[in-house]
């Protein structure tokens, strides 16, 4: 397999007439793209959430490489494609077609385990009314396991991050990815990841995010069934008029194919949390086993959920299921707990720790579950 590798005029920003953007607007946002952003003269420190958990790092800072090791190991190795083309069509992925015509320093960076170890890729955002975009490669050879802690980190305001991941994940081989995303609360980022599994190769995900002003993570995962597993978990903590996007889309290609996902999230004050989890089951992808969940807390009357659950079945023989449920903390649990002295606030918080704690605790690495479970804590004391 080869990363897709022709070029596309893309500049329109999709709108809520667009059927997967209908929750998500951004041309109603900012109708034109902002100026680019300024590039950062200071080389960013190692570090961002996932600190300590692994020696190989990319930065990408304002949408330009700011840093990586100056050696490659023997297991991860760095480097960059100086003339990849386009496959993207806009009217189908906006904003993955644009980021594949517009990333320029470099057109593509690439993360590529030749063995088993773990890497980190921060996308780090200093700036204000510009925007943005990026592309990253990760390929996992056969065989390997890998893990890749990819985080957000934006500061500033009403600027505009865009950034598509290309995966492919080769036979045999697994690959475990933890996202941390913390736009600044007046920015607007997407982030669309396109991924490619062989037979019998695994690949598991799990995304927190804590919103944007308008904030999109979109997963889209070619699945070729063939033993193949597939797992993609998130959770979105929402306060203030923060907004966040959880998009998925799998597509079963063939038969024995396994799929599990479980999406979790929590809104108040005035914040919007949109789920939409698509599974298609194309034709002769018999015995597929595929199971989709997302149920969400509601914690204020002017906050809001969307969610779209599907699946498209068009084969015989499988064994498919979705799930979605949205409501309020159990007052029952909450009485009980005020009951026994615990303020209120902090009752919540512990609730819905615990009712976001199944997606965290689903992580395979043990470093990333552990800093994934403080961020939760971290995020939700704050609410």
């Amino acid at each position: 397999m080869t990363l897709a590798l022709k070029t596309s005029a893309s500049t329109t920003l999709p709108s809520r007439r667009d059927e997967d953007w209908r929750w998500t607007d951004l041309y109603g946002l900012l109708r034109t793209l902002p100026a680019p952003s300024p590039r950062i003269a200071e080389t960013l420190q190692p570090g961002g959430p996932f600190k300590g958990l692994a020696k190989a790092e990319l930065a990408i800072a304002n949408g330009r490489h700011n840093w990586w090791p100056g050696a490659d190991s023997k297991t991860v190795e760095f480097f960059e494609h100086q003339s990849p083309d386009n496959p993207y069509a806009p009217e189908e992925l906006p904003m993955a077609a644009m980021a594949a015509e517009q990333a320029l320093e470099p057109p593509v960076s690439i993360i590529q385990f030749n063995g088993d170890d773990v890497a980190l890729l921060r996308l780090v955002t200093e700036a204000t009314e510009t925007s943005h975009h990026a592309r990253v490669g990760v390929v996992v050879k056969t065989g390997v396991s890998a893990t890749l802690l990819e985080s957000y980190e934006g500061k500033g305001g009403r600027y505009l991050s865009n950034t598509l991941i290309e995966i492919i994940v080769e036979d045999g081989a697994s690959l475990e990815r933890v996202v941390i995303a913390e736009d600044a609360e007046e920015g607007v980022g997407v982030s669309t990841a396109i991924v490619r599994i062989a037979p019998g190769a695994k690949f598991a995900q799990t995304v927190l995010t804590s919103g944007a002003r308008r904030q999109r993570i979109e997963t889209r995962v070619n699945h070729p069934g063939a033993q193949a597993e597939a797992r993609l978990d998130g959770a979105y903590l929402l306060d203030a008029q923060r907004h966040a996007d959880l998009t998925t889309v799998v597509t079963h290609a063939g038969v024995e194919g396994v799929t599990s996902q479980l999406t979790k999230g929590m809104v108040t004050d005035q914040a919007r949390g949109v789920f939409q989890g698509r599974i298609v089951v194309s034709p002769g992808a018999d015995q597929t086993d595929a199971r989709m969940g997302h149920h969400a807390l509601i914690l204020s009357e002017k906050a809001e959920i969307d969610a779209k659950p599907e699946l498209l079945i068009f084969a015989d023989d499988v064994s498919c299921a979705h799930g979605n449920t949205i409501g309020a903390l159990d007052e029952d649990a909450l009485f009980y707990a005020e009951q026994r002295g615990i303020p209120q606030a902090e009752a919540k918080a512990m609730l819905t720790v615990a009712f976001v704690g199944e997606v965290v605790d689903r992580i395979e690495h043990e470093g990333a579950r552990e800093i994934a479970a403080a961020w939760v804590a971290r995020k939700l004391g704050s609410v």
